[in-house]
């Protein structure tokens, strides 16, 4: 039983094979955390997939479902000692993007880098990102998702909607997705852009680094 084979159902898109490869690497004594990383999120990351980015639609969702799968079995092992409490993240596709494949795989990597997620779910907008934020004070990140270029506007007024919070200081906001870029990323005051799930966990933890600094 190796790493590559679970990676590859992903890849192929064969939840039932994800689900069965994980349970017999878990019998065999093989590492949840290194199944997670370079069996299941490997997949993942073989196929390409950018945070928010769903453009080749049918593939991605077999492999999320495939993901998804082996990832049930993973769960019990990950709640005993993956898990952590580095702090708590918003994640959410911007207002007019239905997608949310590629914000579904940042969120688990960021839940299996040690946060609290909460998922505000598809076509959020700035008036729900930022009455989650204001509820909540232990909110450290906050992720936009957006695939359609038709949504960067809805993008650009949420950032400045929690750019505008008085609590503004205390979080950060990370943008991605097919449509985004670094330099949009900066041009409407986002702290950063990340083009894939493993750079948005790495930034994510960096900067609660920082802050607790």
């Amino acid at each position: 039983m190796t790493l590559d084979e679970i990676q590859n159902a992903v890849i192929q898109g064969k939840p039932r094979l994800a689900e069965k490869l994980v349970e017999e690497a878990l019998e065999n004594g093989a590492d949840s955390a290194e199944i997670l990383a370079r069996g299941l999120l490997g997949g993942m990351q073989q196929i390409g997939l950018r945070f928010g980015d769903d453009r080749d639609v049918a593939r991605a969702l077999a492999s999320s479902r495939a993901m998804k799968a082996g990832l049930e079995k993973l769960k019990p092992f990950l709640e005993q000692g993956v898990l952590g409490n580095r702090g708590k993240v918003l994640i959410g596709t911007a207002g007019g993007d239905l997608h949310d494949v590629g914000k579904n795989i940042v969120s688990i990597t960021l839940r299996c880098a040690g946060f609290e997620i909460r998922d505000l779910g598809v076509d959020v907008s700035a008036e729900q990102f930022v009455d989650a934020v204001r509820k909540d004070p232990k909110v450290d990140i906050v992720c936009i998702s957006s695939l359609l270029t038709t949504s960067m506007p809805e993008m650009r007024h949420i950032v400045q909607a929690l750019n505008g919070l008085e609590q503004r200081g205390r979080f950060k906001v990370m943008i991605g997705g097919g449509s985004v870029t670094r330099e949009f990323a900066r041009e409407i005051g986002a702290d950063a852009y990340t083009e894939n799930a493993m750079e948005a966990a790495r930034f994510a933890v960096a900067a609660v680094e920082e802050q607790q600094k």
